[in-house]
């Protein structure tokens, strides 16, 4: 685990993975600042993880944006430190047939899963190779390993952002900055239950045999927890991982093998 002297900058941390993220560091004794654009979420993490004896911020920011993004990472830095670990967890997912995919919804997936990892990686690396040490991690997806039907756009998505996170790694591996992703496969999070309602909508099945569906794609049968995602990034960001360097790490129970 990361020593107490580090800041972690979580975006994305009001809910879901962030905020498994962001309790996990916080427990580890990392100062944590949380970034996303839902005041109430971002305080009650923020709160959480004071109570887990870490000293911990909220800034809310819509950091897709590139000035937000900006302005967010200066709130970060005045409160707690420049981070020198960052997490970039911030994103959504949307379905639709290729045939019905258009620009907006292209434009969509490209803001929440491209440039909100874009835009924060810009603003924390330049202090990250200054210090000679920085951990940055994205949490992407199976989906930036393969396709699927239905997620034409979310797929595109999330291969860029791996795409992004490699060529980060490449550039900065002689700087002490380690740039790598996690790729979950579902995980049980609001987004998974956004994604079993839709299934369910569509296609006349309950809630349980859409929420059934999603884990037999598993070989385990089940959905990733958030916590498990979190003890991965918790990982990366630790002293100990510092030859790891681009990779694309898949939690899905053993479903994608390579």
């Amino acid at each position: 685990m990361p020593p107490r002297k580090h800041v972690a900058w979580v975006t994305g941390g009001g809910r879901g993975i962030g905020r498994a993220c962001a309790l996990a560091l916080a427990s580890s004794g990392v100062s944590v600042a949380v970034t996303a654009r839902t005041e109430a979420e971002i305080q009650r993490t923020a709160a959480d993880c004071v109570k887990a004896k870490a000293k911990a911020v909220a800034v809310r920011a819509a950091i897709s944006d590139g000035e937000q993004a900006l302005q967010a990472y200066r709130g970060v830095t005045q409160a707690l430190g420049a981070p020198d670990i960052l997490v970039n967890s911030a994103g959504l997912a949307r379905s639709a047939p290729f045939l019905k995919t258009d620009e907006g919804l292209l434009d969509l997936h490209w803001k929440a899963n491209v440039l909100s990892v874009f835009f924060p990686t810009l603003a924390a690396l330049p202090a990250m190779v200054e210090r000679g040490w920085g951990r940055i991690v994205t949490i992407a997806s199976v989906s930036g390993k393969v396709g699927a039907p239905y997620i034409a756009a979310y797929a595109a998505s999330k291969h860029a952002a791996l795409g992004l996170t490699r060529s980060v790694a490449a550039e900065f591996a002689a700087k002490g900055v380690t740039s790598n992703a996690v790729c979950p496969g579902y995980v049980d999070t609001g987004m998974t239950e956004e994604n079993i309602r839709i299934i369910a909508e569509k296609t006349g099945m309950t809630i349980a045999q859409a929420e059934q569906r999603l884990k037999e794609m598993s070989p385990q049968k089940r959905l990733t927890e958030p916590e498990e995602v979190a003890a991965t990034v918790l990982f990366l960001c630790s002293e100990l991982a510092g030859n790891i360097n681009g990779q694309a790490i898949t939690m899905d129970g053993g479903a994608l093998q390579w």
